[in-house]
């Protein structure tokens, strides 16, 4: 796998398709740049993806002192990595965690998208019980302690579990992401990583209309963790937008959207196609 490497931190990416128009791709939580092979297949021949490992994920490894990762320090990176693979325009693609960094280069490279895709996308409005799964800010010095010694953190799940206090696909996610040392240090440093990744959306729309670049948003009907209620305005704030509910969770969501976009392709879309709004 190509990478970039610049002031100690690596940027690991992987390269699918061979299509004219370049397609910079980011993953969710807790998988890798090899999650987005199924796509690169919907989509060869238009794309080529640049799929990149996201710190603390993959083979992509954030030196210390550039910890928190930085706007600034990302677009440094970026524009490495543009000129490295020569390329002027280029399309997004973001899908949960990875949100956040598709939106970051529409903030500092608006003038060069061409399209952004976002798959129920962090970065514009997040459940709270997700940010405790993935970003738990509150009360650090707890937290790392919950990395050694997790089991009242389990406990509370427990207990909010029992009285309904929180949708059971959130308890099944943060068991998944938590149940082991390596991944709670992956969930802490993610946190500590990526906390200044945040964004004015309303800018993010001016810029987007700006451009008139167009948008579509793939969401999950059955979506607890990013809902289609927390984000949908949004898209309609935009010109060029377009929102497309899928009959799926959050888990899948990914697969789910190459393979609409490979009957897209191909011409193969089922009757019961997805609701688009």
């Amino acid at each position: 796998m190509p990478y970039i490497i610049h002031e100690g931190t690596k940027l690991h990416y992987r390269v699918l398709g061979n299509g004219s128009q370049a397609l910079l791709a980011f993953h969710g939580y807790g998988q890798s740049s090899g999650y987005y092979l199924s796509m690169g297949r919907a989509l060869d021949g238009d794309y080529t993806i640049y799929a990149f490992d996201l710190f603390f994920h993959g083979q992509s490894t954030l030196h210390k002192s550039n910890m928190p990762l930085q706007k600034d320090f990302l677009q440094e990176l970026i524009t490495l990595f543009l000129q490295k693979e020569k390329l002027q325009e280029f399309s997004l693609m973001g899908f949960s965690m990875g949100g956040k960094f598709a939106l970051t280069l529409v903030e500092r490279f608006p003038e060069r998208v061409k399209e952004l895709f976002l798959i129920a996308p962090d970065g514009i409005k997040t459940s709270f019980w997700y940010n405790i799964a993935t970003y738990p800010g509150w009360l650090q010095q707890l937290f790392k302690r919950t990395v050694l010694k997790p089991e009242p953190f389990f406990r509370l799940l427990k207990v909010l579990n029992r009285y309904n206090m929180i949708h059971k696909s959130l308890v099944r996610f943060a068991r998944f992401q938590m149940d082991s040392t390596e991944k709670r240090l992956r969930v802490y440093r993610s946190w500590i990583g990526f906390r200044e990744l945040n964004f004015d959306i309303r800018q993010i729309v001016r810029l987007l209309n700006g451009q008139q670049v167009p948008v579509t948003m793939f969401l999950g009907e059955f979506d607890q963790i990013i809902s289609p209620k927390r984000v949908s305005v949004f898209v309609k704030a935009l010109q060029k937008g377009e929102l497309v509910i899928l009959r799926t969770g959050h888990s899948h969501l990914l697969q789910e959207v190459a393979e609409l976009l490979h009957q897209k392709k191909t011409g193969a879309i089922p009757p019961a196609a997805p609701a688009t709004e």
